[in-house]
């Protein structure tokens, strides 16, 4: 016996409702806004276009005092799965349709939903984020379910990988849970990521601010260090994500067209990019790039803390997390950022077992006031533990200079590297001769018949015994001096030797590093 037609006419009524969202009209204003609507997102991020949907019938059920507003199915955002570089992958994505994306509890235990089958399926999660934040007329009933979003974001943490996309507002409240994720995307001209908007800090403050110097792209990508890749637009946006999740869901693949590095490529060895001179700078990403699979290399917040390098790259088709001083930038020194920008990113590759790559030419922490006030102890802490905490494989290549605390920062080995390179030109130091010729001998510096002819003479001799990498080597510090053109080759080598690394730790609760 036939179903009686009303089931296929409501069936097909209800799921026109969902696709309608908000209507044609606040849709073409999304596009006027150079915004992709919430579905065409996940179209671009799911693979040819295809996901399931969850809970889409899911309508909002408060209504309070004389407000009363249209209920729309899926109550403002979308909830899918379906697959990513052939990974299965959730994702959600808030609807500025509907309400200005506005989360509602029905919204938010939509979005929670989402993660706890993420969370019990280990498969990572995708926020595309597009809200005004908390649904005022819901009032606590909203705050109530972010904190249930908040415990969850918490929970995933570490465990799957979760990715944000601040794709329009993403304010107040709300935008605690994409700050909470391993990676934040921002789009430039749309993205707003902050939590107390220009009237209410107008109000309260007397300060006039506009939005983008709030919460705009530019802040938080090169000030604040919140977002780790800022994007042109929507599609470079979901594009971005799908190559970050193709790094570190995809870590090993097979590397068949193996290219033979050209270590002369552009008129260029590793030789001429990196000067023998240990005061004259040079691009640390060109060494990076001559060492990559196909010089492929993705790099992470490259506009925060630029004095230091990381991203993620292939080597022999093993994604590898790089950290490297960057000498273009205060001489590569470190400092609060920096090292903050630093344990961030090791802790991150160690949730995800990702092998960590160091690349080092340090001259020390950054001296001064400026960054003693902002707290360069505690700040140069959780670079130490990071690198220390960290089970994964760990390799350094000390390409010039090693001086200081910086040193033991920069993945020493007695701070847990697996194994250490170091190129002929490095020095490894307490700092450089000059500085420590000074200090050993002022007194007989200051009191010699021709003071600088003796103080050239303990510089050349200081050098000549303490500053080679053969010097560390004899002591075990180093395991082996190479040669540049030897570098790939020998990385990718040892990755391989290291492969099974398995590190046994003190059963405890947990550290507690120096936040």
């Amino acid at each position: 016996m036939a179903w009686d037609v009303r089931h296929e006419k409501q069936y097909r009524k209800l799921r026109e409702e969902v696709y309608a969202a908000g209507g044609r009209e606040r849709q073409e204003a999304q596009h006027a806004r150079g915004k992709l609507t919430a579905r065409e997102r996940l179209g671009l991020l799911f693979d040819g276009g295809l996901f399931e949907e969850i809970e889409m019938y899911v309508k909002s059920r408060v209504e309070l005092g004389e407000v009363k507003k249209q209920h729309f199915s899926g109550d403002g955002v979308i909830a899918a799965y379906g697959k990513v570089n052939g990974i299965p992958v959730y994702a959600v994505s808030q609807d500025a349709t509907i309400s200005g994306g506005a989360g509602g509890e029905a919204h938010v235990n939509k979005i929670c939903r989402t993660l706890e089958l993420a969370i019990k399926n280990r498969r990572p999660i995708v926020y595309l984020c597009d809200s005004g934040g908390a649904r005022i007329e819901e009032g606590i009933i909203s705050l109530s379910a972010y904190s249930r979003l908040f415990y969850l974001n918490t929970q995933a943490s570490g465990l799957i990988p979760q990715i944000a996309a601040i794709m329009g507002n993403c304010a107040g409240g709300s935008s605690y849970s994409p700050a909470m994720c391993d990676f934040i995307f921002m789009v430039r001209k749309t993205g707003q990521f902050f939590i107390t908007g220009p009237r209410v800090i107008k109000a309260l403050t007397g300060e006039d601010v506009t939005m983008d110097e709030l919460g705009g792209a530019e802040v938080h990508g090169r000030y604040s260090g919140q977002a780790h890749f800022v994007c042109g637009d929507d599609k470079e946006c979901i594009s971005g994500i799908r190559k970050l999740l193709d790094y570190i869901t995809c870590t090993r693949k097979k590397y068949e067209n193996r290219r033979k590095i050209d270590y002369t490529a552009e008129g260029k060895s590793i030789e001429d990019i990196v000067p023998e001179y240990k005061k004259k700078s040079y691009d640390v990403r060109e060494v990076v790039g001559k060492i990559c699979d196909d010089g492929e290399f993705m790099e992470v917040l490259p506009d925060f803390a630029a004095n230091l390098v990381t991203g993620f790259c292939r080597l022999d088709g093993r994604t590898v997390g790089i950290v490297a001083n960057q000498p273009r930038v205060i001489g590569g020194s470190l400092d609060c950022d920096s090292a903050d920008k630093c344990a961030r990113f090791v802790r991150v590759c160690d949730c995800y077992d990702i092998p960590v790559l160091v690349f080092e030419d340090v001259p020390g922490f950054y001296p001064g006031s400026r960054e003693e006030k902002k707290g360069i102890l505690r700040h140069g802490c959780k670079m130490l533990y990071a690198f220390a905490e960290a089970t994964v494989p760990k390799i350094t290549v000390i390409m010039r200079k090693a001086y200081g605390g910086a040193y033991c920062a920069m993945n020493s080995r007695e701070l847990g590297a697996d194994m250490v390179f170091a190129w002929p030109i490095c020095e490894i130091a307490v700092m450089g001769a000059d500085g420590a010729v000074d200090i050993m001998f002022h007194r007989q510096i200051r009191e010699a018949v021709d003071p600088e002819v003796f103080r050239k003479k303990e510089i050349d001799r200081y050098e000549e015994k303490y500053l080679t990498p053969y010097f560390a080597a004899a002591y075990g510090m180093v395991d082996e001096v190479i040669m540049p053109e030897e570098t790939r080759d020998r990385l990718v080598k040892a990755f391989a030797a290291l492969e099974n690394k398995q590190v046994q730790v003190y059963e405890k609760k947990h550290g507690n590093i120096a936040l």
